[in-house]
């Protein structure tokens, strides 16, 4: 057996949902971006919004896929990107939430467009906009629920999707607030 060969095991790819806190400020975003792209790593999911306008804080919402070893040295090179305060793994935390917003729009005739009716109402889906040949539909909810959605609309007819990404949150009692105390205001 040669000193070169590779001794670790084979584990399975996965998907984890990483929480970010990092200063919104130009190329933070670019710098997280480019830490995956140069190691070439896979982002499938991504989001971005400001958090705490005093402090200039913002929470990226990431999902990305690799074995456990892969997403410790993510969440360690992250955490040495200067603008990044806090990284946290919450598929490993316990229970959390993740949610995305989709817009569907659905070009329909006939008995379809009940169809499609029936099955926005079946899946809570608001109806934004309809025309003599159309509907755009608004869905929240989890990424699997989405994809039953639009499998479904895309039996009917021609779909575009427009699709938001994954936010996530920790469930129960426990907050960042005592760790975003402690970062200076700027």
């Amino acid at each position: 057996m040669s000193v070169y060969q590779n001794n670790e095991i084979n584990e399975e790819e996965t998907s984890r949902t990483l929480s970010l806190v990092v200063d919104n400020q130009p190329g933070t975003l670019a710098r997280v971006i480019g830490l995956f792209s140069g190691r070439g790593y896979n982002i499938e999911s991504l989001t971005v919004t400001e958090i705490d306008n005093r402090r200039h804080l913002s929470r990226i919402s990431l999902v990305t896929r690799g074995t456990s070893m892969t997403i410790e040295q993510i969440k360690s090179q992250l955490l040495r990107i200067v603008p990044v305060h806090l990284v946290r793994d919450l598929t490993l935390e316990g229970p959390f939430i993740k949610s995305e917003l989709a817009l569907i729009k659905l070009v329909a005739d006939g008995a379809n467009r009940v169809e499609a009716l029936r099955i926005a109402e079946t899946f809570r889906a608001r109806t934004l906009d309809v025309t003599l040949g159309s509907f755009v539909f608004e869905l929240t909810g989890r990424p699997n629920k989405i994809d039953a959605f639009i499998g479904l609309m895309k039996s009917l007819g021609d779909i575009e999707i427009s699709r938001t990404g994954v936010s996530a949150i920790s469930r129960g009692d426990k907050t960042e607030t005592k760790v975003l105390e402690q970062i200076k205001l700027t």
